[in-house]
């Protein structure tokens, strides 16, 4: 029986030759999905099948998905951080470049220019000083968030000659590690702001970074300051911006969500939602998804979920059995009663939580009957159980 993969959006071809033909079905239309892919699609608005197990959203944000509701009924949510870092940290340094040197503006004028040619080199030679502009280096960067992007952008502008600020309380020992060594860290983002002349976002949209940049943070920016929102809209009050910018302080702010508040004004480099639009982050994407969700499907492992704990548990000669609970106490006991009262070995166990949620991968010695995946179901808390088979069934 093959599993049978949804797609929401069109999905790289790249991504999609990852889930072998002879054991995957992928359709946009198909019934009784196993897995849903999708990258923009707002699935709130999508009446998802019970019989989902898994949902791979090929990109960095999972706002558009319920990801909530999915945690409660036991569907986990996998997203691809870092696999469109690059594209998105080309975007930022271009959005640096077109904000220091007014490359916008002067390319509008350009644009505007009539008359002969010697009519246009006289007012190009005119016209050009209302265009000055400034280098990066020696210029302070400060960068909110230091996840895959966020980093990727602090090193390089390191490597621009510039000099960098971070602030992010949650980072990793990994990315840790791959920060410049001279990256200095704020203490706050009140801190980063006063210490930058650039300023660029790299959080996801939450409650608690809903317009944390407002007309009070704007203040304490260094006069002359430039926003970069590659990020997620939302996360700047942009009617703050439009005023720090009509009254000089702010010098320009640069970001991948138009508005009619913002596209016409003169200071500010308004672009289509152009982060991740490159077929090479759009290829990662959907590798790292589609892989993701084949190894949850054949496996049970969890990598980059937004919802569950990361598990992986090797193969053996065993019987795999994956089983999604709530994470309370006597789970993990409860189902090993039950296994063993169905004469089951448990050959190999590991169990991982993350909030309310617990995954158990289990290799036993046999098939485990029907009767026992139905008591296992019956548990109070149990939220799906999956019989995976055995390791031949994927060799």
């Amino acid at each position: 029986m093959k599993f049978k993969i949804q797609t929401l959006n069109n999905i790289a071809v790249a991504g999609l030759d990852r889930l072998p033909r002879d054991r995957y079905e992928v359709a946009s239309e198909i019934a009784h999905p196993d897995a849903i892919l999708v990258r923009s699609a707002k699935m709130q608005a999508v009446d998802i099948p019970p019989s989902v197990q898994a949902i791979g959203r090929a990109g960095a944000g999972t706002n558009n998905v319920p990801v909530e509701a999915m945690t409660g009924r036991g569907v986990v949510v996998f997203n691809a951080p870092g696999a469109n870092a690059n594209a998105v940290k080309e975007l930022v340094i271009a959005g640096m470049l077109m904000a220091a040197r007014n490359i916008g503006q002067a390319w509008l004028f350009a644009r505007g220019l009539e008359g002969d040619d010697a009519a246009i080199h006289r007012a190009v030679e005119a016209g050009k000083k209302q265009f000055v502009g400034f280098e990066l280096p020696g210029r302070t960067l400060g960068v909110i968030g230091l996840g895959a992007i966020g980093v990727r952008v602090a090193n390089a502008a390191r490597s621009l000659g510039m000099r960098v600020v971070g602030y992010d309380p949650t980072i990793t020992v990994q990315r840790a590690w791959q920060l410049e060594s001279d990256v200095q860290a704020a203490i706050s983002i009140d801190d980063l702001l006063s210490r930058s002349d650039f300023v660029s976002f790299h959080v996801p949209l939450t409650d608690d970074t809903r317009r944390m940049i407002n007309a009070e943070r704007l203040r304490t920016l260094r006069k002359g300051a430039v926003l970069l929102n590659f990020s997620r809209d939302g996360i700047i009050d942009d009617d703050a911006v439009i005023t720090a910018l009509d009254q000089g302080h702010l010098y320009a702010y640069c970001c991948d969500f138009p508005s009619n508040l913002l596209k016409n004004h003169p200071r500010v480099i308004t672009l289509p939602h152009l982060g991740a639009s490159t077929s090479e982050a759009e290829n990662n994407c959907a590798i790292m998804v589609a892989e993701q969700v084949l190894d949850y499907l054949e496996n049970g492992n969890v990598t980059n979920s937004v919802n569950f704990p990361e598990i992986n548990l090797p193969r053996n000669d065993g019987y795999r059995m994956a089983i999604v609970n709530s994470n309370v106490p006597n789970m993990v006991g409860q189902i090993s009663t039950d296994l063993a009262a169905a004469g089951l070995n448990i050959l190999d166990m590991l169990n991982r939580s993350r909030g309310d949620v617990a995954v158990t991968l289990i290799d036993v010695d046999h098939r485990c009957p029907d009767e026992t995946v139905a008591r296992l179901r019956a548990i109070d808390g149990v939220l799906s159980v999956r019989c995976l088979g055995s390791r031949e069934r994927f060799d």
